[in-house]
């Protein structure tokens, strides 16, 4: 297992604006897919099993690289508990309103020099908890979008459980009637003399590469992934419309 704020490299910094940014447990090897929660979407099942209109043009390009879970059917007291978590969401919120007091409580900012829409303030401590349990009020993430006059206006928090875990272990942080939980999968790591590779127009390597299965990355000298950092949801309680709190869109603002 890899820290997040050294796993990738210089060469990989195009990758980095997205995934950088997302805490858990770095690259994983040997990791059988089996036990993975989920829907692999690498497999062109995309509308079998998830509504790609929900997703913004970032989302959506890492199409081949992505589980995304069921929606299940909608059971009593569904809404409700995903309600309970926006409104704790929304209350330790107003805390990191100021984002000085982020940084102070230990969350650190992904990629600051890198000019981004939206930043990642995570937190490794609440990271490495959310593997055992689900405590809405420690979020892994803190989402800051940028605005034209406030860098780090917050929009949203990222919620994490570990890479394996169940669909039953995922409703029940947060129901799947009501939300989808992702998860990033089937990273070919180029080989050190093709890392340019991943700036390519049409890469073969990486988030948004051609390869998403082991044996066509090993045919290319690259060392596969079969999933990479954690199962992972972002919430945005300020969204008016409930149906936008758990959008999978990260390309629109989600605070007005």
């Amino acid at each position: 297992m890899f820290n997040i704020r050294s796993m990738f490299s210089a060469a990989l910094l195009v990758e980095a604006v997205l995934l950088v940014a997302l805490p858990g447990h770095g690259l994983q090897q040997g990791q059988g897919k089996d036990s993975m929660a989920g829907m692999d979407m690498s497999g062109g099942k995309m509308g079998d099993m998830a509504d790609m209109k929900s997703m913004g043009p970032s989302m959506a390009a890492m199409a081949g690289h992505m589980s995304i879970t069921p929606v299940w059917p909608k059971q009593p007291g569904d809404e409700v508990k995903a309600r309970e978590v926006v409104a704790e969401a929304k209350a330790t919120m107003e805390r990191y309103k100021d984002y000085r007091k982020a940084l102070a409580d230990g969350y650190v900012i992904a990629n600051p020099k890198l000019e981004q829409p939206q930043y990642h303030f995570n937190n490794e401590a609440n990271a490495r908890a959310s593997d055992l349990h689900f405590d809405p009020s420690k979020p892994t993430s803190l989402l800051y979008r940028h605005t034209e006059y406030k860098q780090y206006r917050l929009e949203g928090v990222m919620y994490t459980a570990r890479p394996n875990a169940t669909e039953e272990e995922l409703n029940e942080r947060i129901p799947l009637s009501v939300a989808r939980w992702h998860e990033h999968t089937n990273f070919c790591e180029a080989p050190a003399d093709r890392v340019k590779d991943y700036q390519a127009a049409h890469p073969k390597f990486g988030m948004f590469g051609s390869i998403h299965t082991k044996d066509a990355c090993e045919a290319e000298g690259g060392i596969f992934h079969p999933y990479m950092f954690t199962w992972m949801i972002h919430v945005f309680p300020y969204e008016d419309d409930f149906k936008d709190v758990f959008s999978m869109n990260d390309d629109v603002a989600h605070v007005h």
